[in-house]
C-alpha cells in the first residue's frame, strides 16, 4: 500500500517542472511520515535536474532541505512524535553498521548512503525529494528543529548549514582562526555566519564588491573583491582555512597562495568540470586541499542546536511552487539573496 501526494517533478533533463502525483510508502516500523512545510532549493538540485553530473534518473522530484511536521510514526519509533517539527537533509538511509556510520559519518557509508532523491533505497525503491507535500523517511535520518526558529529560514541549514559547519568544526575553527570564505551565495553566506559565531576572523572573497554590505552584516570582518588581482598579492599567506563554496570552476592555484603555512582549502563546491591545481600550489608551506561532503546525522543535530543558540538562520526568499523554474535561473545567475525556499502549501 502507498499514499499519493502532490509533487513537483521534471520528466527529463532540463525540462520544466510539472505538478504531478507520486507515491509514498506505508510506514515501516522505523519510519516517520512528515507533512512538508518548506523545501529549499540547493544548487545541487539544479545540477541534477539539468543532467550535469551524470547518472540522473527521471522523472525526478528534487529537494534535500526539508522541514515539516510529523504526521505519523512507525511502531518502533521513539525519538519523534506526531506534531513534532522536524527536518530531513541529504540522506534517508545508510547501513548504520560500517565504521563510518558508527562514527556518525553516514555520508561516507561503505555500503553507500541513500540520497533523499535521485537514488534507490536498498530495496530498490526510487527516492523522491522534498518538492512535495509529504515524505516518509527512516527515523534515524530525521532531526529535531529547535523551538523558536524561523522554519523557512532554517530549512537551508539541512544542507547549506551542515555542509559549511562540518569543515569549520573539523579544522577547529575558533577565536584566532583566520577564515576566508570564497563566494557568498547560498552556502557562503551561511559559512560566514557560522564561522563568525565560532569566533573566527572571517573574510569574504567574492568576485565583486556587490555583496560587501551584506557580508559585514553577516559577521565578516573583511570583504575583498577578487576581480582586483592585486588582492592575491596583498593577502598572500593570510589565512589558516579557505572554505570554497563556489559551484563553478575558480583559479585554485591563485587562491592557494592565500594560505599560511599548513593552511587548508576545504572544497565544498561541485562544478561539472574537473578541479585543477598545480603541485607547486601545495608543496610550499605544507598547504593542502580537502574535500568535504555534508555531515552526519549527529553533527547535523549539533549544527542546528548551535545555530539556534547563536540566532543563525539562512537569509531566504520564500517562493511559490509556480516560481521554481524562474528561481533556478536566478540561482544560477546569482540573483537570489541568498537561498530560495519553496512554501509547499502552494502545491495544493
Amino acid at each position: 500500500m502507498t499514499t499519493s501526494v502532490t509533487a513537483l517533478s521534471v520528466p527529463q533533463a532540463s525540462a520544466s517542472f510539472e505538478t504531478t502525483t507520486i507515491e509514498r510508502r506505508d510506514l515501516r516500523p522505523n519510519d516517520v511520515r512528515i507533512d512538508i512545510q518548506f523545501a529549499g532549493i540547493c544548487h545541487s538540485d539544479i545540477h541534477q535536474v539539468r543532467g550535469e553530473w551524470g547518472g540522473e534518473t527521471f522523472p525526478m522530484v528534487p529537494g534535500h532541505e526539508i522541514i515539516g511536521t510529523v504526521a505519523e510514526v512507525g511502531s518502533e519509533v521513539t525519538d519523534h512524535q506526531v506534531g513534532d517539527t522536524v527536518g530531513v537533509g541529504c540522506f534517508v538511509d545508510s547501513c548504520l553498521e560500517c565504521a563510518a556510520c558508527k562514527d556518525g559519518e553516514e555520508q561516507y557509508c561503505t555500503r553507500g548512503v541513500v540520497q533523499t532523491y535521485n537514488d534507490q533505497g536498498y530495496d530498490g525503491e526510487k527516492t523522491f525529494g522534498g518538492y512535495s507535500q509529504q515524505v516518509v523517511t527512516r527515523d534515524h535520518f530525521v532531526v529535531r528543529i529547535p523551538e523558536g526558529m524561523d522554519l523557512a529560514a532554517t530549512t537551508p541549514l539541512l544542507c547549506a548549514g551542515i555542509t559549511t559547519y562540518h569543515p569549520l568544526k573539523e579544522h577547529n575553527v575558533g577565536p584566532g582562526s583566520r577564515v576566508g570564505v570564497i563566494g557568498m551565495g547560498g552556502l557562503g553566506h551561511v559559512a560566514v555566519k557560522i564561522a563568525a559565531a565560532m569566533g573566527a576572523e572571517v573574510s569574504v572573497l567574492s568576485r565583486t564588491d556587490a555583496k560587501a554590505e551584506d557580508g559585514k552584516a553577516f559577521g565578516a570582518t573583511n570583504y575583498y573583491a577578487t576581480d582586483d588581482e592585486k588582492v592575491f598579492d596583498d593577502l598572500a599567506g593570510q589565512f589558516d582555512l579557505l572554505v570554497n563554496t563556489v559551484g563553478s570552476g575558480i583559479p585554485l592555484d591563485s587562491f592557494m597562495g592565500l594560505l599560511d603555512r599548513g593552511g587548508v582549502m576545504a572544497n565544498l563546491g561541485a562544478p561539472s568540470d574537473n578541479l585543477e591545481i598545480s603541485a607547486f600550489s601545495l608543496l610550499p608551506n605544507r598547504r593542502s586541499i580537502s574535500g568535504s561532503m555534508v555531515g552526519g546525522l549527529p553533527e547535523t543535530q549539533e549544527m542546528l542546536d548551535f545555530c539556534a543558540e547563536h540566532g543563525i538562520t539562512a537569509t531566504v526568499e520564500v517562493i511559490g511552487a509556480d516560481q521554481v523554474d524562474d528561481y533556478y535561473e536566478k540561482v544560477v545567475s546569482g540573483d537570489v539573496r541568498y537561498r530560495a525556499v519553496i512554501d509547499t502549501s502552494t502545491l495544493g
